[in-house]
């Protein structure tokens, strides 16, 4: 199971260190439409929505990965001082009953709004827009996988806690390339 979570966290690491360069990127390109818009008076749909995909890149993207390193938003009263097996309970109950029905349900979801895209090759509703609507529309469902895959790991690491294995899979410090 050890090497399963290794193989599941990996994952959502090298993807996040891969799309890591799109959030200076999107900076780049929204100075470059400021540059444009209140310097030169003109303006590019087509830089405006590739905005749009780049955030939505940064953000989707790196969802498993903020899961893995501990980094997402938690309401942090009491879990902080729980004990290493009182923290995967917690995990374990959260990922199993909220996490990964609502990834399941966005992945299909965002399944069908993708290939349906794809199949009409829908275009942005804009003249000058980007052309290929239905790759915004994929990087949602990616996202979402990536999620599901991470999660997937949190609850196997929060078993492999509970079954008295090594307690220290929890931590965020703890780095599993």
């Amino acid at each position: 199971m050890y090497k399963f979570i290794l193989f599941l966290e990996n994952i959502n690491e090298q993807v996040g260190k891969f799309f890591s360069w799109s959030t200076t990127l999107l900076v780049w390109l929204i100075f470059i439409l400021v540059v444009m818009r209140y310097g030169l008076g003109a303006f590019s749909q087509k830089l405006n929505e590739l905005c749009t995909y780049f955030f939505a890149i940064s953000f989707l993207f790196a969802s498993g990965y903020t899961l893995k390193h501990d980094m997402h938003v938690r309401v942090d009263l009491f879990y902080a001082k729980w004990s290493s097996k009182g923290k995967a309970w917690v995990n374990l109950i959260g990922g199993v009953l909220f996490l990964m029905p609502w990834c399941i349900v966005s992945i299909i979801v965002c399944s069908k709004y993708a290939f349906t895209s794809f199949k009409l090759g829908e275009s942005s509703q804009e003249p000058s827009g980007l052309p290929a609507l239905y790759i915004l529309k994929f990087i949602l469902l990616a996202g979402f996988i990536l999620l599901f895959i991470q999660a997937l790991a949190s609850v196997l690491k929060s078993i492999y806690v509970l079954m008295g294995k090594d307690e220290t899979l929890l931590s965020s410090k703890n780095k599993i390339v």
